[in-house]
């Protein structure tokens, strides 16, 4: 194999797991929408952290193979792909880590109101459905999949 081959290859891992771990964390967190006991609620929030760690070794593969591949191939880092995934690249992480943050205090939320006596409760249920919470990480999906259109397409290339 060549050395485009295996760059290619960490690449595409990168986004294997940064798409799968994103699928994940907002697979469990719409179940966890779904729930009224604050112990699933717990439950399902707190298995999200395993989605969050392939996304955390895809964002890295994705970024360090992927600038390297440009590189490699001789495309140009001015490309308005490449800035253009850079860009969605940096939102989704930002958002991510905003909605997680967010979605970690809902989640310890739920683990106190399971440990008083596990009711439903109208706090958590809008925790779960805050507004800003909800756009900021489904906005971050929606980029990571443009950042993959760009990946395909690659206008202008």
């Amino acid at each position: 194999m060549s050395k485009y081959d295996w760059l290619l290859f960490f690449h595409v891992t990168g986004a294997f797991l940064l798409i799968g771990g994103t699928v994940v964390a907002a697979s469990l967190s719409l179940a966890a929408l779904r729930r009224e006991r604050p112990s699933e609620v717990a439950v399902l929030l707190g298995l999200v952290r395993f989605g969050v760690r392939a996304i955390y070794a895809g964002v890295f593969l994705t970024l360090v193979f992927g600038l390297w591949l440009v590189h490699d191939a001789g495309y140009s880092y001015g490309s308005f792909w490449v800035i253009a995934a850079l860009v969605l690249w940096v939102y989704a992480n930002a958002a991510g880590g905003i909605g997680g943050r967010r979605e970690e205090e809902t989640r310890k939320l739920a683990e106190r109101l399971a440990a008083e006596g596990d009711a439903p409760s109208a706090e958590l249920r809008a925790r779960q459905r805050d507004p800003f919470t909800l756009g900021v990480e489904y906005s971050g999906g929606v980029a990571i999949l443009l950042i993959l259109v760009l990946m395909i397409w690659k206008p202008g290339a």
